[in-house]
């Protein structure tokens, strides 16, 4: 295994020279990659400074210490980069990614998600992914020519595929899209770009993908310990953490909560981190890839845990899903914020003046499908604390979401 803090660059890795450019071309940039650009658009857009608002995951009470969807964005941003130079990618490409890949996100976690998409139903549904693509070609206005960020094929390609191909050979949906097909926002945006969907994703989109597990697994366990939805003792039911805490205990004897704790998710990270470079590099052996496209064209994805280390991140996040997603404290807050988000999307649909004048401005009123999915674009985003002073402005009694 290569040492960590090496910076090398593989023959599979995204070129910034040889990108295939963006939807509206532009001049290159004489002190930035393309992929360089890219980042800087995400960070300075308007779409990733409402992280900082948005929900992770919701506990029971508030505190400066829980993660938000811009913490989060930025610890997923960190192990992204470090298995991109440890596997010799892009790391600007992974970062650009790491920090795009929430921005489709909803007020209010998941469960502002999964309100929408009910609301949605009728309309195409509501996708975070699908989402995040009209936010970078569509919903960010910030450019004269354009509107959107204008990123690159390859930053679109990865936000779209980053979890893997969206339809098969044939052409058809995945199973995950089975059901309901893939999003219009992707299938529209495809006519105009052609994103490959039959294709997996670049390495350094796979690396942004699985970072985004690793850093959800990790803050996780501490923002639950430190809410008091489950003690340290818990989790070891979970066997891959009850060894790493038998090792702090062994090295540590006696050691203070707060610091336990930190060793445990720094161990579960650099676990993961350690686990996904040495696999992805038995896989590139096995694959000898001469470039980005074989990586694309491969059978399986490249960039993953090992078999045993993926059943021990699925234990944990079984453990999770008990333990805080469906804790009961956490599941009155989700049905507080469902009510609050059920209420807009109704409010706003049959009184499209009750939304900013941005945001009714050249909307037919005899287009139910348009203005449903104008009304999805302004709730998805708000930020939670803006999602609740609209509530209280509309209506007499607003849920404090405690």
């Amino acid at each position: 295994m290569r040492p960590f803090g090496e910076r090398w660059r593989a023959p599979y890795a995204c070129d910034p020279g040889s990108s295939r450019g963006r939807l509206y071309p532009e001049a290159i940039s004489p002190t930035r990659s393309e992929f360089q650009r890219d980042r800087d658009r995400i960070i300075h857009s308007s779409a990733f400074r409402r992280l900082k608002h948005k929900t992770q995951v919701f506990v029971y009470h508030e505190g400066d210490h829980f993660r938000t969807r811009l913490t989060h964005t930025i610890e997923v941003s960190q192990i992204a980069r470090a298995l991109a130079r440890s596997l010799g990618l892009d790391e600007d490409l992974a970062e650009a990614l790491a920090l795009s890949h929430d921005l489709g996100h909803t007020p209010f976690g998941h469960t502002g998600e999964d309100t929408l998409d009910e609301c949605m139903r009728a309309f195409g549904g509501f996708d975070h992914n699908a989402q995040a693509l009209r936010v970078v070609t569509r919903l960010e206005r910030r450019y004269a020519d354009y509107d959107g960020l204008n990123l690159t094929w390859e930053t679109l390609e990865g936000l779209v595929k980053h979890n893997g191909p969206l339809l098969d050979a044939e052409g058809r949906p995945m199973p995950r899209y089975a059901e309901r097909g893939v999003p219009l926002a992707i299938l529209e945006y495809n006519t105009l770009q052609d994103l490959e969907l039959a294709t997996y994703a670049s390495a350094e989109a796979q690396a942004a993908a699985i970072a985004d597990d690793i850093a959800y697994d990790a803050h996780d366990i501490d923002d639950g310990l430190r809410a008091g939805l489950f003690r340290i003792e818990d989790l070891r039911e979970v066997p891959f953490l009850e060894a790493l805490l038998r090792e702090i205990d062994e090295r540590y004897p006696g050691l203070d909560l707060s610091r336990r704790i930190h060793e445990l998710t720094r161990r579960v990270i650099t676990r993961f981190v350690e686990d996904v470079v040495a696999e992805s590099d038995r896989r590139l052996a096995a694959l000898a890839p001469a470039s980005a496209a074989d990586i694309r064209h491969a059978r399986e994805t490249t960039i993953c845990f090992s078999p045993a280390t993926r059943e021990a991140e699925a234990a944990l996040k079984r453990f999770l899903y008990v333990h805080m997603y469906r804790h009961p404290k956490v599941m009155e807050v989700r049905r507080q914020a469902d009510d609050v988000l059920r209420d807009l999307f109704r409010r706003f649909k049959a009184d499209p003046l009750a939304m900013p004048e941005e945001w009714r401005a050249d909307l037919p009123t005899d287009d139910e499908t348009r203005l449903a999915r104008r009304v999805a674009d302004y709730i998805a985003g708000m930020t939670d604390r803006y999602a609740i002073l609209e509530h209280r402005r509309l209506f007499d009694v607003t849920p404090d979401l405690r």
